[in-house]
This record gives C-alpha cells, sequence and structure tokens, in this order.
C-alpha cells in the first residue's frame, strides 16, 4: 500500500488456541500497538476449517471464512499470521502469502524445520520478512537473538530443552520415583501431553525445532531428517536413582555442535550435571544454552509451551512486522550458508555414556565387559554395583570416558553376547 495507508490490515490463518489468544490480544490492546506503530493493526479476515465450532474468542462472523484466497488476494492485507500448525496447507498458504509480497508471521515449527531455507528466500525475493519466534521455545526468545544480538559470534554449540511435555514426565519420574507410563498418564490428565503423544515422547517435536536453531546457528541447511532422534519411553525409575548417585539429572537434550568435521545434531536423554543450570530446569520450563566463540555460555529460559507465552511471541513478531510495513523498510537477516560443513553421522560423535546391564552375579562378569571396552579403546570412569533379586542377579551400571559411538556400538553389540550378561538394559550420553 503507498502513502494513503490508513490501517496494516492482516489475516489471521488458525483461530484455535493460539489464533484465538492473538486476535484477543490484538484487540484488548489495540489502542497500545497503534500508538507505537503509528497505524491500528486490523484483522480483515480469519480463515479456519470449521466456521460452527465453538472457540474462547469470538471474532465478527463477517471477516471468518474458509477460503485461503480471500486472505491471499486482499491486497488490503499485508500482514497473514499463521498459526494453523501441521505442514499442509500451512506450507502452501505461507510460500503464496510471499509470493504476493506479504510479511509473514508463523509458529509453525515443521514447516520452518522442513520448508524454512526455502521459504526464507522466497521472502528475500519479494523484499518482505518471515518472522517464526514462536516456532521454538514458546515465550522464549531465542530466534531474534541469533539473527541480530549473536551475530558476531561463531556459534559452536547449541544444548536445549525444547520440549515441555517430555520436561515434566523426566522431572515427575525423576522426583516422585513413578514409572515412564505413570508420569505419562499424569501429564496427560493435567493436559501437558496430547492424547497421541507420539510427537513429543519419541523427540520428533525437539528434532524439528533443533533442526531450526542449527540451521541459524551454524548457517549450515539442516533437516529434520538429519537429527539422529531417540525418545524417552525405555527410560526406567532406576535410571533416575542412579544418575542421583552419580550426581546428574536426566534430561531429553537436543544438542546441536560444530567442529571443524562438521555438524552434529542429535535428541536423545542425557545425563546432566547436577552443578549445570539445564539439570535444574525442570516441569513445562524450556532453556536453551548458547555457546559462543565470544561469549562463553549464556543460557535462556522461560515457559515453552502454553496459550500465553506461544501468542506472545507471535503478537511481538506481528508487531516487528508491522513496524517495517509501516515505514516502508524491510531489514532482512542472515541467511548465508557456509560451504564444506556436513551434518556429522551419529557414528561419528564423541561423548562420554551410562550403561546400565543386567548380568549374572559371579566373578568375572566385570572383567569380561571391561575387556570389550578395553579392546574398543573405551575407558570406565566408575562403576556401580547392585544386587538386584537376591537370586544371583545384579546390575552393573558404568560410567565411560569420551569413547566414540561407532565403537561404542560394535562394543555393545559384543557385551550382550557375553558369558554372564543377560541384558544391556540401559545407554544414555552424557551432555558435552
Amino acid at each position: 500500500m503507498g502513502s494513503d495507508r490508513r490501517a496494516i490490515g492482516i489475516g489471521l490463518m488458525g483461530l484455535g488456541v493460539v489464533g484465538s489468544g492473538v486476535a484477543r490480544i490484538l484487540q484488548e490492546k489495540a489502542d497500545v500497538y497503534a500508538r507505537q506503530i503509528g497505524y491500528p493493526l486490523v484483522i480483515r479476515r480469519v480463515l479456519v476449517r470449521d466456521p460452527a465450532k465453538e472457540r474462547s474468542f469470538q471474532v465478527n462472523p463477517a471477516l471468518v471464512t474458509t477460503r485461503a484466497a480471500d486472505l491471499l488476494n486482499d491486497p488490503e492485507i499485508e500482514l497473514i499470521i499463521e498459526v494453523m500448525g501441521g505442514e499442509q496447507p500451512a506450507y502452501e498458504y505461507l510460500r503464496d502469502a510471499l509470493a504476493a509480497n506479504k510479511f509473514v508471521v508463523t509458529g509453525n515449527k515443521e514447516v520452518m524445520a522442513k520448508h524454512g531455507g526455502e521459504l526464507l528466500a522466497l521472502a528475500r525475493q519479494h523484499h518482505v520478512d518471515l518472522l517464526y519466534e514462536a516456532s521454538v521455545g514458546g515465550g522464549i526468545p531465542i530466534i531474534a537473538p541469533l539473527k541480530r544480538d549473536l551475530l558476531a559470534n561463531d556459534i559452536i554449540g547449541v544444548t536445549a530443552i525444547i520440549n515441555g511435555t517430555t520436561n515434566y514426565i523426566l522431572t515427575s519420574m525423576s522426583k516422585g520415583g513413578g514409572s515412564f507410563a505413570e508420569a505419562l498418564a499424569a501429564a496427560q490428565g493435567l493436559g501437558y501431553a496430547e492424547a497421541d503423544p507420539t510427537n513429543d515422547i519419541e523427540g520428533i517435536d525437539a528434532a524439528y525445532k533443533l533442526a531450526i536453531l542449527a540451521t541459524l546457528a551454524f548457517h549450515v541447511d539442516v533437516r529434520p531428517e538429519d537429527v539422529y532422534r531417540e525418545g524417552i519411553t525405555k527410560l526406567a525409575a532406576r535410571d533416575f536413582t542412579y544418575a542421583r548417585e552419580l550426581g546428574y539429572a536426566i534430561k531429553l537434550l537436543a544438542i546441536g555442535r560444530k567442529s571443524e568435521e562438521g555438524v552434529q545434531v542429535r535428541v536423545h536423554p542425557s545425563l546432566v550435571p547436577e552443578s549445570e543450570l539445564l539439570a535444574n530446569v525442570d516441569g513445562v520450563l524450556n532453556a536453551v544454552e548458547i555457546e559462543g566463540d565470544l561469549m562463553s555460555r549464556v543460557l535462556f529460559q522461560g515457559p515453552g509451551a502454553g496459550s500465553l507465552p506461544t501468542t506472545s511471541a507471535v503478537v511481538a513478531d506481528a508487531l516487528d512486522a508491522a513496524v517495517s510495513i509501516s515505514n516502508n523498510v524491510y531489514w532482512p537477516h542472515s541467511i548465508r550458508r557456509e560451504s564444506g560443513l556436513r551434518v556429522l553421522p551419529i557414528g561419528d560423535v564423541r561423548t562420554r555414556y551410562y550403561l546400565r546391564a543386567s548380568v549374572a552375579d559371579q566373578p568375572g562378569v566385570l572383567a569380561r565387559i571391561a575387556n570389550v571396552l578395553g579392546e574398543r579403546a573405551i575407558s570406565i570412569a566408575s562403576v556401580i554395583q547392585k544386587e538386584v533379586d537376591g537370586e544371583g542377579t545384579a546390575e552393573i551400571v558404568i560410567m565411560t570416558h569420551d569413547a566414540r559411538e561407532g565403537d561404542m556400538q560394535r562394543a555393545l553389540g559384543e557385551i550382550r553376547g557375553l558369558e554372564g550378561v543377560h541384558g544391556m538394559e540401559q545407554v544414555l550420553r552424557v551432555k558435552p
């Protein structure tokens, strides 16, 4: 729009929990935002799947439509806010909105993880911006710092707790001593976990978010399929007991590290030293630790889920976009990509390990295990042995020094076949 602009028109895609929150905040704070931006922010159209559905916030029915074209083809709509979720049709709508020279705000982690590079390039091509703070960490400001405030740093590490559901479950298991199934049921009862929690407990949600963070931090395209992933379903109450004895907490970590060899990206349960801040991020809180060459480590912590934190991030991005629109300016953030960096396979990763094995309570078993580890250049840091049932079965917990993942996996294969080893019950990595 030209100099005759009287308002900044918004097209809202999605009117669920977050969408309703965005609509409500934009209405309640309309006067405040108009003074900040210089123009009122006006929702001109709202895209929904089912207009008859009951919602927590009612918008003017005349604004509601089921046709995306009503938003995409309206010249008075300069900003699209997408809070629908899911890959399709959201990806198609965002691509079309950018191609139509509209600024876009989204909280869609799946679309940004899978198609972020393409969409950001499209935004640059059309001299608009794509803002996506809400896609990672809910109310934690982390995308903007990586795009701007930390740009002077060479980021070498990102370590994050970025799924509130799994963090709540692991906190419950640690403090309550219950099983995974009990902690999951409690999380579902409180509304922290979905009826189908697969995306959370299998680490899929965290992998999407890590792909976004790693792409920004390391200036290399990281896709969800590049992220090595393990969920939390195999954790047992005794793992938390042993971890505590050894001075650790157990968290589902999203880890990105950059080295001369390449970039490693992995999501899995990890032992975190109790002395570190991440070990004390409990409940549904999220935290992102950034390590750079100029600032050592910085921790961002806050609510990672819920309607209000996510709404806050979406509205903040909308205001940022509105400033650009009102001033007829465009500040593209860096999307440079470094050549020569590859995503390392998990087998090349070096880390410390926690191993828990069920063994026969007899002489020589530990020596045989230690011998196999030694043949793979894996040295033992400490051992705990516990009698389990009084009937000749014991449990051995081994902490190792740094070892290569590929060597560890080959060693584990041999250990499982040793005389006296009933089973390798748990293998966990230690936070770098």
